[in-house]
């Protein structure tokens, strides 16, 4: 969107999809690490598995945004379902409006739950270890705490774009549970444990702001009618925003 579209032409990668290759290479391997610090984790065999579906799912998610994301240049709009946009009705024959549908489905659904899975119950492992019966490492120091306002904004996107608060949700109240449980033992949260919680804990404020500041926009609300409303932020770009670009 900021680069010149002469630098990545509609038919070759753009800049972004260069940055998702990095990152499904880069964070599976971040995940890995964080198991590793984990005193209690799963079977070798279930943490490969989730691994390999976590790749999966990103790199299905990678190739579906990569279009949906260039379809903007030709009039797609997020806001809209993928037959009610002006550039797909005039699609003929019509059976390629069903391909482009499978396209949405699996970006949106089968990707998205292949790789956000796996990367939550990855993080709640993670979670699990991040306890000490020793006060003075629960504190975290200032480079930390400055780094939760980024980390919060990173889950809000996920979460928001993605369309997984349930799953987010039920994470975090997971891990509630789990710190009252280990509270009874006399355990706190390490550093560690405290920059996690506490950057679900603000990515939640962000989405609760989100939502309540498009709770009265009539046309996200006809794209998101379900009794939980978390509008995607392409669509509201697409909707306020892109004649901006």
């Amino acid at each position: 969107i900021i680069l010149p579209l002469e630098w990545f032409p509609l038919n070759k990668p753009s800049a972004g999809d260069y940055f998702h290759m990095a990152y499904n290479v880069i964070t599976p391997f971040l995940l890995l690490k964080l198991i590793e610090r984990s005193p209690k984790t799963l079977p070798r065999s279930m943490i490969y598995v989730s691994i390999i579906m976590f790749v999966m799912g990103a790199s299905i998610h990678l190739v579906g945004d990569s279009v949906n994301h260039r379809l903007i240049f030709s009039g797609y709009q997020h806001h809209l379902s993928v037959r009610e946009n002006p550039i797909i009705k005039n699609l003929k024959p019509e059976t390629l409006i069903d391909s482009f549908e499978l396209l949405y489905y699996y970006d949106e659904y089968l990707g998205h739950s292949m790789w956000y899975i796996p990367f939550f119950l990855i993080l709640f492992i993670y979670f699990t270890g991040c306890f000490t019966p020793v006060e003075e490492e629960s504190r975290m120091p200032v480079a930390a705490l400055l780094l939760t306002g980024p980390s919060s904004l990173y889950y809000w996107y996920l979460v928001t774009e993605g369309q997984i608060f349930i799953l987010y949700i039920f994470t975090f109240f997971a891990m509630m549970a789990l710190v009252m449980h280990q509270k009874r033992k006399g355990l706190v949260l390490d550093s560690n444990g405290l920059f996690l919680f506490y950057s679900f804990i603000i990515t939640l404020v962000l989405i609760a702001v989100w939502v309540v500041w498009l709770w009265n926009d009539k046309i996200l609300r006809k794209k998101y009618p379900g009794v939980i409303y978390i509008p995607e932020p392409w669509a509201f770009y697409t909707l306020h925003m892109n004649n901006l670009h």
